[in-house]
Parts: structure tokens; sequence; C-alpha cells
């Protein structure tokens, strides 16, 4: 190739690269919804420890989700929230499916926000449900 095309070219080999580059971005966009939205109940309701309720009967929430049953996944599910307990086999009220387990934890633990924003993370973490033990 020719040193005049090579120099004709190069501006719009950057435009597209830089264009190519934008396209990456891993942030939620207007077609991708925030993680958060996965959460179902009012997480503002609880104050700093993770308790709601009258001062006289706070009260932590368990709150409940589907994964599906494989190991890999309840230990990446373990070292997000050390509160979770796994049943698998059990539907819940939230109602995983065959080949999925139920995993309920607390609001009552260190960085509770944290803990639930960590877990809409994961891609197969559909939905967060507030779980009632009925």
């Amino acid at each position: 190739m020719n040193k005049a095309l090579r120099a004709a070219l190069l501006p719009a080999v950057i435009v597209a690269t830089a264009l190519l580059a934008g396209s990456c971005h891993s942030g939620p966009t207007a077609t991708e919804p925030d993680p958060l939205a996965k959460i179902t109940f009012d997480v503002e309701r609880l104050n700093d420890h993770g308790l709601a309720g009258p001062p006289d009967g706070l009260r932590a929430l368990s709150y409940e989700f589907c994964i599906p049953d494989r190991p890999e996944c309840r230990d990446e599910v373990r070292a997000i929230d050390p509160t979770v307990e796994f049943m698998p086999g059990s539907r819940g009220r939230i109602g995983c499916t065959t080949g999925q387990c139920l995993c309920i934890g607390s609001t009552h633990q260190k960085d509770f926000r944290r803990v639930l924003r960590r877990l809409t993370e994961l891609d197969y973490v559909k939905r967060i449900d507030e779980c009632f033990f009925e």
C-alpha cells in the first residue's frame, strides 16, 4: 500500500478503532437493566445493621434466590455471602426448578448492601425475594 493511500485511510481507521473500543463498555445501558432491579424487596427500609422494624422490634430480613445446583456456583455464592444456606431439592416461595438450588441469606451481616449487590451481579441469579418461611 502506498504512503498516500495509507495517510488517507489512517483517520478512518482511528475513528473505527475508537468506536469499537467504546462498544466493550460493561456498565448498564438502556437495554441492560440495573442488576439491583433483581432485588424485589425494599432494601431502603433496612438500617445500617440490616435490620428493619420499630426500635423495640428490629429484625433481620431473610432473602431467597436460586442458583444452578453445581458446586462451583455454591462456592462462588458462599464466598460472597457467608450467611447463605443451601437447600438443594427445595423450591422455596421463589420457585427453584429442577437443576437449581434454593439459597437463603440474611441481611443481618456486615456490608449487607454490598453482599446483595454482588449477588445480583451473578448472571445466574435472576431474582432475590424476601423469604417469609411459610
